[in-house]
């Protein structure tokens, strides 16, 4: 037997023997996995070393085998008879065995045999006179072997340098030795032999079995306790108190009790990132944070930077008659009560700044679905989960959200027919949506930032948090912006033809002069900027006079209509030369976006100035001159109304924090939320969003700055005309021809039967329904932290992606005819195909080996986006675990869940499956082979019939007794159908 190296250390063996087969089994549990069969000669020993298990078989072979699998690497047939011994080290397998002699009949080999594990090939063999019978490799000495005869000869050979082998003999007294084994501590060796005796061998004062062996400890003898008759009036005093000689802890003074070693100080992630390996540990610069020699009171900033205590699982609380959750919150579930306590109990900033530090999710046994979100966040706009790759990016995303101009843009474009499978535009206008639909649930961005990850040159511009080292998270949002619009204007030109709508969006258009100054060669050209970076005065000499107050408004004047001057080549001279430039401006866009680029202390310390940041900025654009005015001079101009003046709302901005000493750089988003409310007479309403915490802010908090922890990163400014201003046209323009190219799959059952949406057919409306059902294959394992003390933590769950939709007609003359049945490529690794549940193997789901014709992700989410804004509702089984992997916000209103229509309430908290419910309701068993899988139609026609059914016993009013009906025989049938046991289903 050998250790198979799967699972926990020392978890799983590999047993063979005479037998015919090998066996895998479990030492934890006790219990045989996996039945194999053997070679065809039997294996009679095994050694595990490095990544292979060595097994010698009974003809006299060599096999390596591979742990995982079993299955024979290498094969080297080594013996005329049987292999005696053998041990494997490291990059060496040693053998001992029965040779043929010269004279006739077999032998043992005076010849240890040596294996070369890391090229597979032999290596060159050890000399042995005595005929060697056993042979093991020392525990300590990697490359030293211990040969033994049958008669007592020992040899001590290096295996690397034979040439001088220490000999010594051990007297077998007229006896054969049988076995070799050496002491774990390599201080000595064991021999067995023909007399049924054990030897050890080796010096008297230096031999140890183990290293680092204790003696045996036994139990201390229990005194026998008095018997003591515990009646109703037995007096407690004579019970008495166990004996002790030693002050109880409890009696000690506080003076003798104190806290003993601080912990180390906190290294950021950063700062680690910088160190390099030496040998002796990771060295790098200091970051100077602290004085020299100064104590750090590690304890005090640990407690103080802690984050806020999280809710309670949703398992955990109360729930009301009905079976819900109390919907009634306690005041230690409310994060806003909680931290408005903290401060009216005398807490400070500190208290408050919790808000913003980064949100963590936990996760239960039941997944993030038991976490409760709500504890976060009380308003109706959505918040964006935290626990996927780039979720760096989800404040600038609800900043697209919340800009009027963006929003009905990107929604536009996601109406119409795009094919193009990663554009960006279609994916922020998916999530946009759903925002909006989800009405304050949380949301995730997987598939926006998934397509993000797939742009080209995405990882060049160091936007993508697994190509990106110690870059700050302020740098990459504003190079995230650029990179965006780039993007979004190649997006948009593969459907219109012509970027002129982006650009009267977010572009400043205008004209680019060059100059040289050797040659004075001139060149123009037509640009178009997406945004603007700020640039700052420069830091004025010591003897200068002092500077004049800097505005935003003439640091943003000075930063559109900017004047350079560096070198760069002329085409005149064929050189590099210094050149002049300059911009003019011709149009201004109806968004604004501004990248703050602060680098230096003075641009930190000119954000502090109160009032520095205005809501309102108007511009004058004529005569090829620029201008930018705030405050009064804006309302004297707009009195004056000499010049078109272009008025500027602060819709708001992306902000760095590190709320605290030890937190590290956090991005938030804070927004003006009224302008993206229809109702014009809305006033300023401000609010926080970092990422699933959502709450509602004074306005002075919001456009407060401070260098120590809170500053700008990207600001948004919309046209004042624009505030309000909600275009929801493009919900009657959508273009739904993608539901004409479904294509029908092979049939794998007699019974598939497929026809897609033909123009002849009316589109669905709010008046139609749809069986639905989905088939996943999961990417990612959960990984799971195990403490001390055997508590089991989920740090990251398991990751699925969609595999399969199946959409059934619901309505018309064929019910239940599937319209859409498609399998979605993926390029990623996948690590689990759930054949079991998905019915789907490997390769399915690969272009150019699937079984299946596949389509992109996108095309499958268009599908069911364009069928939820038209309308349609959704009728399926546990649809919301479907609707959240496949990242898709579906209203109540539009969702028939099985699950929750045969929910049985009060009475019991259990879910039931659906096989459960086909099989006592509808009288089918479905589902009925674990090889083959789920069968997403067949799942999603029997989910239509239970609806169907529902229907029949709510008209009917028995619809109470039939739960009533389902409780009973659920639980006298163990909550398990019987078809595995030949009976019929029953009928109704």
């Amino acid at each position: 037997m050998a250790f198979t190296g799967r699972g926990s250390v020392g978890e799983e063996i590999v047993v063979a023997g005479c037998q015919q087969q090998m066996y895998r089994i479990n030492l934890e549990k006790g219990t045989i996995l996996e039945t194999l069969s053997q070679s065809p000669v039997p294996y009679t020993i095994m050694r595990r070393s490095g990544q292979y298990i060595c097994a010698s078989a009974h003809d006299g072979s060599i096999h390596l085998l591979d742990p995982n699998s079993l299955a024979v690497v290498q094969t080297w047939q080594a013996y005329a008879g049987t292999v005696n011994d053998m041990d494997a080290r490291g990059d060496h397998l040693l053998t001992c065995g029965w040779a043929q002699q010269q004279h006739g009949g077999l032998g043992l080999e005076r010849l240890v045999r040596v294996y070369d594990l890391k090229h597979l090939k032999p290596a060159a063999p050890i000399a042995f006179q005595q005929g060697a019978a056993f042979v093991r490799m020392h525990p300590k000495l990697s490359s030293t072997c211990i040969v033994l005869s049958e008669y007592g000869a020992i040899n001590s050979i290096d295996v690397q340098n034979q040439d001088v082998p220490a000999m010594r003999f051990a007297p077998m007294f007229d006896a054969q030795a049988t076995g070799l084994e050496i002491l774990p501590s390599g201080k000595g060796f064991a021999m067995s032999d023909s007399h049924g005796q054990v030897v050890l061998w080796g010096s008297q004062s230096k031999l140890r079995f183990t290293e680092y062996s204790k003696p045996t400890e036994f139990p201390e003898d229990q005194m026998p306790s008095k018997h003591l008759d515990w009646a109703a009036d037995l007096p407690f005093n004579l019970i008495g108190m166990p004996y002790y000689r030693e002050a109880l802890l409890s009696g000690w003074p506080n003076s003798l009790a104190h806290e003993v070693g601080a912990p180390p100080p906190k290294l950021e992630l950063a700062f680690l990132a910088t160190l390099r390996k030496t040998e002796p540990g990771l060295v790098g610069s200091n970051p100077r944070k602290s004085r020299r020699n100064q104590a750090e009171d590690t304890r005090a900033s640990r407690h103080i930077h802690e984050p806020l205590a999280g809710p309670r699982f949703l398992s955990e609380k109360p729930r009301g008659e009905n079976g819900d959750h109390e919907p009634v919150r306690r005041l230690s579930e409310d994060i806003g009560k909680t931290l408005d306590a903290l401060t009216v109990n005398g807490g400070s900033q500190t208290d408050m700044l919790a808000y913003y530090r980064p949100v963590e999710i936990k996760y239960s046994k039941f997944g993030v679905d038991d976490f409760d979100f709500n504890y976060y966040n009380k308003t109706k706009y959505s918040g964006l989960e935290t626990h996927i790759v780039n979720s760096y990016a989800n404040p600038l995303l609800q900043l697209f959200r919340f800009t009027n101009v963006a929003r009905n843009l990107v929604l536009r474009h996601t109406a119409k027919d795009c094919r193009y499978e990663s554009c960006l535009l279609c994916e922020l206008g998916f999530l946009i949506d759903m925002l909006e639909k989800a009405q304050g649930q949380n949301c995730q961005a997987t598939n926006f930032l998934r397509a993000l990850s797939k742009q080209p040159g995405a990882a060049i511009w160091a936007i993508l948090e697994d190509h990106t080292v110690n870059t700050p998270l302020t740098n990459m949002v504003q190079n995230l912006t650029r990179f965006l619009f780039t993007r979004m204007e190649d997006c948009f030109r593969r459907v219109a033809h012509s970027v002129g709508e982006l650009q009267v969006a977010f572009a400043t258009r205008g004209s680019a002069f060059s100059r040289c100054t050797h040659c004075s060669y001139d060149d123009a050209k037509e640009q178009a900027w997406y945004s603007h970076d700020l640039i700052y005065p420069l830091k004025p000499a010591k003897n200068s006079p002092r500077s004049t107050r800097h505005s935003f408004t003439r640091l943003l004047q000075d930063s559109v209509h900017r004047y350079d001057q560096q070198r760069g080549y002329c085409n005149r001279c064929q050189g590099y030369k210094p050149i002049t430039s300059r911009r003019v401006v011709h149009t201004m866009p109806a968004a604004l976006t501004i990248n703050t680029a602060i680098h230096t202390p003075e641009a930190r310390q000119l954000w502090a100035t109160p009032g520095f940041l205005p809501q309102e900025i108007g511009i004058i654009n004529a005569n090829s001159q620029f201008y930018c005015y705030e405050g009064q001079d804006l309302q004297l101009h707009l009195q004056r109304r000499t010049h078109t003046i272009i008025v500027y709302q602060l819709v708001g901005f992306v902000a760095d924090v590190a709320a605290g000493e030890a937190q590290k750089s956090h991005l938030v988003s804070i927004v003006d939320v009224s302008m993206s409310d229809p109702d014009p007479n809305k006033t300023a309403d401000w609010h926080l969003v970092n990422d699933f915490l959502v709450r509602p802010i004074a306005q002075e908090e919001a456009l407060l700055f401070d260098p120590r922890w809170k500053l700008p990163s990207v600001l948004t400014y919309q046209m004042k005309s624009r505030s309000h201003d909600i275009d929801d046209s493009w919900k009657a323009g959508i273009d739904a021809s993608i539901l004409y190219r479904s294509i029908a799959q092979p049939a794998l059952t007699p019974s598939y039967k497929f026809r897609p949406l033909s123009a002849s057919e009316p589109l669905p409306t709010k008046n139609t329904y749809c069986a639905i059902d989905a088939e996943f294959v999961r990417l990612l394992r959960e990984e799971i932290d195990i403490g001390a003390g055997g508590s089991r933590t989920i740090t990251r769950p398991a990751r699925s992606v969609l595999a399969r939709v199946s959409v059934l007609r619901g309505d018309g003359l064929e019910p239940e005819l599937p319209f859409i049945d498609d399998y979605i490529a993926t390029d990623v690794p996948i690590d689990d195909y759930l054949t079991q549940y998905s019915g789907l193997h490997a390769g399915d789901l690969t272009l150019g080996l699937s079984r299946f014709t596949l389509v992109s992700l996108k095309e499958v989410y268009k599908k069911l986006w364009v069928l939820l804004n038209l309308g349609c509702t959704f009728i399926g089984h546990g649809l919301s675990s479907d609707f959240r992997t496949i990242n898709i916000h579906v209203p109540e209103s539009q969702v028939v869940d099985t699950q929750d229509l045969f929910s049985l309430g009060h009475r019991s908290q259990r879910k039931l499956s659906l096989r459960f419910l086909a099989w006592l309701v509808l009288g089918e068993d479905i589902q009925q082979s674990v090889v083959a899988g789920h069968d997403s139609i067949e799942d999603a026609r029997t989910a239509y019939k239970l609806w169907r059914k529902c229907l029949e016993y709510e008209d009917a009013g028995v619809l109470e007794s039939v739960k009533d009906d389902i409780l009973q025989k659920g639980r006298k049938m163990r909550w398990q159908t019987v078809a595995e046991e030949g009976q019929v289903p029953p009928s109704r």
